[in-house]
C-alpha cells in the first residue's frame, strides 16, 4: 500500500510541476494574480485532469480576466488575448438555428415567423404534431424539448420560462364572448349586472388562467382537464356558459358542432389577459431575437397591418357588436406588474367600452 501511494504521490508531483509551470506562464502573460483563480488550479490538478484540458480551462479563466483589463492592457496583450479565445472556442456549445415549437394556429406561427424574419436571425421552425395541455407544454420547455409556445400569462407562468411581453392578440383574448345553451338564450337576455352575472356557472379548462380569474372574481366555475369534453359537459347542463376570446369563439363553435349550443348576443366577458410567445429558460437568445422582431413590427406598423388582416378585426367588430354587448367586466388580480399595459400602441381600445345599459 505504501508501495502505491507514493507511486501515487510522485504522478501527482509530476502533474503539479506541469500545472505549475504552466501557471506562471500565463501569470506573466496575463498577469493573473487572484487567488481564487490559483486554488481552482490546484484542485483541478489533484483530480487529474489532463495536461491539455487544464491548458483548457486555465486559457478560459485567463481570458475572463483579461477582458477586464484597462485599454491599454488591451493592446498590450491582444497576440496572447486572440491565442486563448483560439484555444476555448471549441468549446462553446452552437447556437441552434432550428427552433422546435407547439404553435399550430395559422396567426400566431406566421407571427412568430415573421417576427424571426425581422431579427435576421437565420432561425428554422419545425413544428410538432403532437397534441399538448398547457402544463405538458410548460414541462416540455423546461427540458428543452419545446422552445416556444403561445398562451395567456400568468404571474407563475412568468417566473417559470421566459415571456416575450407583447400581447399577441392586442387584449382582443380578454374580450369573451360566451357559447351558450340555445335553451338559455332568453335566460342571458336578462343579465345586467355582475349580481346577475354570478348566478350562472362557467365551464373552464383547469390548465387555463382564465379558471383562476374567474374563481378570484367569485364567479362558479367547473374545470375540465381535457378542452374538449367541455362541450357535451355544457349541453348536458353541468355549467351553463363557455366564455372565449372574441377572435376565436366562432371558429371554435364549428370544429365542435352541436345544433344545440350558440354564441350568445348579449354579453361580453372582460378581463386583462393578454398572450404572449414562451420560450424555453434554456434559449434565453431566442427569446431575444423574437422580441427584437415583434418590436420591429410595432414600430413601422407592420403588426398592426398583418393583425388586422390575418383575423379580420374590421369584419369581427361588426359581427360581434362589441358596444352594445353588457360588458361584466372582472379584475386580473395575478396579472403580473411588467405587462406593457401604459404602452397604447399594443393593445386595441375595447378596455374602454362603456357598453350596453
Amino acid at each position: 500500500m505504501a508501495i502505491h501511494l507514493t507511486v501515487a504521490m510522485r504522478v501527482i508531483a509530476t502533474g503539479m510541476t506541469s500545472v505549475i509551470r504552466y501557471v506562471f506562464t500565463r501569470t506573466t502573460t496575463l498577469v493573473i494574480t487572484k487567488r481564487a483563480a490559483c486554488w481552482s488550479l490546484f484542485i483541478m490538478a489533484l483530480t487529474g485532469l489532463s495536461a491539455s484540458s487544464f491548458a483548457v480551462f486555465a486559457a478560459d479563466i485567463a481570458s475572463s480576466h483579461f477582458a477586464a483589463n484597462s485599454n491599454s492592457n488591451l493592446n498590450s496583450n491582444s497576440g496572447s488575448s486572440e491565442a486563448i479565445k483560439s484555444d476555448v472556442s471549441h468549446i462553446q456549445p452552437p447556437i441552434s438555428k432550428t427552433i422546435v415549437t407547439t404553435i399550430q394556429q395559422t396567426w400566431q406561427l406566421n407571427l412568430l415567423k415573421e417576427a424571426l424574419r425581422r431579427s435576421d436571425s437565420g432561425y428554422q421552425v419545425q413544428q410538432m404534431s403532437t397534441q399538448m395541455n398547457q402544463k405538458r407544454k410548460v414541462e416540455e420547455a423546461l427540458a428543452g424539448t419545446v422552445d416556444v409556445f403561445w398562451s395567456m400569462t400568468s404571474k407563475e407562468l412568468e417566473e417559470t420560462v421566459l415571456p416575450v411581453r407583447i400581447p399577441l392578440f392586442k387584449g382582443l383574448l380578454g374580450n369573451r364572448l360566451l357559447i351558450i345553451r340555445k335553451a338559455d338564450e332568453t335566460r342571458f337576455a336578462k343579465v345586467k349586472t355582475m349580481a346577475d352575472f354570478r348566478q350562472l356557472k362557467a365551464g373552464q379548462n383547469r390548465y387555463w388562467p382564465d379558471a383562476t380569474i374567474l374563481e378570484a372574481n367569485g364567479l362558479p366555475v367547473i374545470t375540465s382537464y381535457q378542452y374538449t369534453n367541455l362541450y357535451p359537459m355544457l349541453e348536458g347542463g353541468r355549467f351553463d356558459y363557455l366564455a372565449l376570446g372574441a377572435q376565436e369563439i366562432g371558429e371554435e363553435l364549428a370544429s365542435h358542432p352541436d345544433p344545440a349550443l350558440k354564441v350568445d348576443s348579449h354579453i361580453l366577458l372582460q378581463y386583462r389577459s393578454p398572450a404572449y410567445f414562451f420560450v424555453s429558460p434554456k434559449r434565453p437568445e431566442l427569446a431575444a431575437a423574437i422580441l427584437a422582431g415583434l418590436e420591429s413590427m410595432v414600430s413601422d406598423g407592420s403588426f398592426d397591418e398583418m393583425f388586422n388582416r390575418e383575423l379580420k378585426i374590421e369584419q369581427l367588430y361588426r359581427e360581434a357588436k362589441f358596444e352594445q354587448r353588457v360588458i361584466i367586466r372582472l379584475d386580473t388580480p395575478d396579472l403580473s406588474p411588467l405587462t406593457p399595459i401604459e404602452r397604447k400602441e399594443l393593445w386595441l381600445d375595447l378596455f374602454s367600452m362603456q357598453g350596453a345599459k
